[in-house]
Order: C-alpha cells, then structure tokens, then sequence
C-alpha cells in the first residue's frame, strides 16, 4: 500500500515545452523529412523533402520570434533562453536556409538520398541551437557533437567522390581532436570549481584563490584549443582548407558560416559569463591568438587559385577578426561579434551560390578561372560575388565594412587598440585575393571551350566519370556500366540564383541601412547583464 501512495504523490519535473519549441521544431522536421524521403517518388525526394527542410527552418525562426523577451532558464538551468540565444537562432536559421537552396538539385543531397542529406542538416542546426543556449558544461558539450556528427557525415555525402570521402575522414579526425580537448578542459574546470552552470562557475572563480590556479588556467587553456578547432583560429586551422575543399560546395557553405556562429555564440557565453573573473588570463592570449589567426588567414589565401580554399583562407581571418569581439569582454564587444556573424552568413553565401552554379556549368570546378569572363555572359552571378568580395574586404557602403569598424571600435574601447590596428592591416592585406576574382569577373574573357563542359559539381556518365572509390569499396569491374548517363546541369538553377541574389543583397542593404541589425544585436547584448 504504502509504495502506490508514494508513487501517486510522485511528479515529473517541469518541461517548458515554448521554450523548447525551436529546438523541437528543427528535432521534429529532421525526424519528418527523414521518414518522407523513404517515399519512393522523385518528385517528393528532389521537391518536397527540401520544402519540409525549410518549412522546419521557418517554424523554427517563428517560434524563436514568439520567445523574444523571454529571458528565462529552461532544462534545470542548462538551456537559456535569451535575446543573445535567439539571435544567434534566427541567424543560423537564415544560413541554414540558404544552405537548402544551394543543395536543392545537388550530387550530394542526390547521393545521400534527400531524406538522410536534410535530416543530418537540421539535426546540426539543432546541435548549434542548443549550443548557443548552453549555461552548462554538460549541455555546451552535447550541443558539440550533435553539431559536429552530422557534419562529418555531410562532408563525405558525395560517395562516388574520393575528395569528399578523404574531407569527412579528415573532418571526423580533427573533431575528435578538438572535441576531446574541449572535454579535457571542461573537466579541469569542473576538478577545479566542482560546477558544471556557467553561473556556479563564475562564482567559484570569484573567490578564494581559484582563479589563478594551475588546473583552472589550464582548464582555461584546453577549452580555448578545444573551440579554436570548431571556429578555424589558428594554429588550429590546419584541417580548414582541405574539407572546405573536398566537401561537397553545399555543406562547404553551410559550414564555413554556421559553425562559425555557433562556436562564437559559446565563445561569448562561456568566456564572458562563467569565465569572466579570469578575463585578465584568457583576454591577452586570445588577443594574441587573434592577431595570429588575421595574419595565416590572410597570407594564407594570397595565391589561391582554388575559390573554395581561399575562402577557407578567408574563414580563418574572418575569425580573427570576430575572436577581437570576444577579448574585450564587454557588451560593445557581444554586440559588434553577433553583428559581423549576422552579416558574414550573407557574405559568405554569396559568394558559395557562384561557385556552386559554376562547379554545374563549367569544367573548372572551383577555380577562379571559371569566373572569367562572367560580367559579361552572367551579370546576375557576377554581381552577388563581387559585391561578397567587396563586403569581406571591408570596402565601404557594404555590411562587412560596418562590421569590421563595429569591431574595431570594440576593440579600441576595449584598450586593445593596436588589435584595432591589426585588423586594418589585415583587410588591406585581403585586398591582395579579393580584388583577383573581382579582375577576374569583369576584366578577363571567357576561356576557350568553356562551353558545353561537364562541371565538377555535375553528373558523370559511365564512359568518362568517376566510379566508387576504393575508400568505399569500389572497383572498375564493379563501377562499369553500374550508371545510367544523366545529363549535366546547364545554367544555374533558379533557388542558387536566388541565394546568390538575396545574400548579395542583403551585404549591401546592412552596409547602407544598418539600424534595424543595430537594434536587433543591441538586445543580444543587453542578455549578458554582467558586462558593461
């Protein structure tokens, strides 16, 4: 008797399903699209899994509008939900978005099967949502991985292809490296404060003599090199360039801007919140880390003739110059960080929309030569391209122009003026491989017997393609004659039109009529209320 009296006076904890909701959105949709992509009809795998895709993305952005103001903690304290979060969800929302189009008719959604191709994609989305609301070690550390798993899947999604293989081998290495780091530290962190909130840990920090303890600064350490990996700062970029170039141009896109946000979202909280008595440890080295990370970046680039690797090269900088919003520790800082990741996702997307539009059309693949003559043939790509050019350059009348000069003011408020120093010199370096593609566009013709080229991107044929690798357990015996010519994609499809237009758009709209971003970034700051 007394065991039913004690179970009917039991209660389960308290779930905030509204502010759950975007992340059970995105949750639900790569359950949904995965279950109607099993459908056997090309129409609904090529049209309407894609749709699903950003159906859920929507969903996603209109229940993270729906908690604006919420300013609540969810999950027992691990999940908070705040303007900062919700930002940095509707940016990713926005890249992911962009993301879809870009691989709507792709080789890769194609060959991992549609379904599989936007779960794995919106599962990661996932995974950086929660990672941007993480208060707590063990739920930053679960956002980590359901983030970087799928990815490693993704990069390797185009499996007739050895360079996408060997990118999601290499992917897969590196996380494990970065990810293991990451633990170590956080374990350290813990050893050191016996807590695992952002809040908890904070206090421990602030008194007593924690703060400059050995394990504390070496936890410190650890989780610096750990979210290094994930953010490409150098000297833990190495890994950048060859998966951003082995993995399919899509995936590559949705990489290169939205771990970007994700990792700085943690970058922001973690260090600014629950490290932030040890500001005067971590602030010099990350400033340091900073201004290494500009100068390999942007030297790093110089000479690229690969589109792909040079905006890995470009990453990195750009990361560089983020990492400078982040060592001031003030909410300037939060709000000009959060500004540039806002306007690098268009930025970036611009860009990637060309090259996957001319990997279909041309024989060149990812190089820059494949951009020659395109002013001429195809303003409509020419224009979303020169104007990402122009906007990661830092040229003004253009978003990255506003972002750059919102960092350095952080910076130089900060007292780390010649970090404000660093990043000029940095972007007139960049000059040196932007202005290149922009010749190249405008000032160069056409190569001879462009036309009628199959592209890297495209479908090969049986007599003259790419089989199995043997990575993947192929063989010429086994690759010949296995499938059915298909034919090669001509002129850019109208949703990679689209995401080139709306991007380069958008870089420039932010660049002349910044306000309403100011304002939007302007609550992200106000989230972290230790900051000044």
């Amino acid at each position: 008797m007394t065991p039913i009296l004690a179970t009917a006076h039991l209660k389960g904890p308290h779930v905030d399903f509204a502010g759950l909701s975007p992340l059970i959105a995105l949750l639900g949709g790569a359950v949904l699209v995965l279950v109607v992509g099993l459908v056997r009809s090309r129409f609904v795998r090529s049209r309407v899994v894609p749709a699903l895709s950003l159906g859920a993305l929507g969903a996603a952005a209109g229940l993270s509008i729906w908690q604006w103001n919420a300013h609540k903690s969810i999950v027992s304290g691990a999940l908070r939900i705040d303007d900062l979060s919700l930002v940095l969800n509707l940016i990713l929302v926005t890249g992911a978005a962009l993301a879809v189009l870009l691989a709507w008719r792709s080789l890769a959604a194609r060959e991992a099967a549609h379904g599989e191709f936007h779960a794995l994609l919106l599962s990661s989305v996932a995974g950086m949502s929660l990672l941007a609301a993480a208060q707590n070690t063990v739920a930053l550390f679960v956002g980590i991985e359901l983030l970087s798993i799928p990815l490693y899947v993704l990069c390797a999604s185009e499996l007739r292809r050895e360079h996408s293989l060997e990118s999601g081998l290499k992917y897969l290495i590196v996380g494990a490296v970065g990810s293991a780091t990451l633990l170590y530290g956080l374990a350290m962190i813990y050893g050191a404060t016996g807590a695992t909130d952002f809040a908890a840990i904070a206090n421990a920090l602030s008194t007593g003599s924690l703060a400059s303890d050995p394990l504390t600064l070496t936890g410190v350490a650890l989780c610096i090199v750990g979210l290094g990996f994930k953010a490409s700062v150098a000297p833990f970029h190495q890994w950048t360039p060859d998966v951003y170039e082995g993995a399919p141009t899509p995936v590559t896109a949705f990489m290169a801007v939205a771990t970007k946000v994700a990792a700085f979202g943690v970058f922001l909280r973690f260090f600014d919140v629950a490290l932030i008595s040890v500001q005067s440890d971590w602030g010099p080295a990350l400033a340091v880390l900073a201004t290494i990370t500009i100068v390999v970046g942007n030297v790093g680039a110089l000479g690229q003739s690969s589109l792909k690797r040079m905006l890995a090269y470009s990453s990195v900088a750009q990361a560089g110059y983020m990492l400078a919003g982040v060592v001031v520790a003030t909410q300037l800082g939060v709000r000009a960080t959060v500004f540039y990741l806002a306007v690098y996702v268009f930025m970036n997307m611009a860009a990637f929309a060309v090259v996957v539009a001319r990997e279909r059309e041309t024989s060149f693949g990812d190089s820059v030569q494949g951009l020659r003559g395109l002013g001429r043939e195809r303003p409509l790509l020419a224009w979303p391209i020169t104007i990402s050019m122009l906007a990661l350059a830092g040229i003004p009348a253009t978003a990255g122009f506003t972002g750059k000069f919102y960092l350095i003011d952080a910076a130089v408020s900060g007292g780390y003026t010649w970090l404000g120093v660093v990043i000029v010199i940095g972007s007139m370096i960049s000059l040196g491989y932007y202005l290149p593609v922009i010749a190249a566009i405008w000032m160069r013709s056409a190569p001879a017997g462009e036309a009628g080229t199959s592209g890297r991107g495209a479908v090969e044929t049986p007599g003259g393609g790419e089989g199995l690798p043997a990575l993947a357990g192929g063989s010429p015996e086994l690759d010949e004659g296995s499938l059915a010519a298909r034919p090669t994609a001509r002129g850019p499809q109208p949703e990679v039109l689209l995401g080139g237009l709306v991007s380069g758009a958008a870089a420039i709209f932010f660049g002349i009529v910044p306000q309403p971003l100011f304002e939007l970034v302007h609550h992200a700051g106000s989230a972290l209320t230790g900051l000044f």
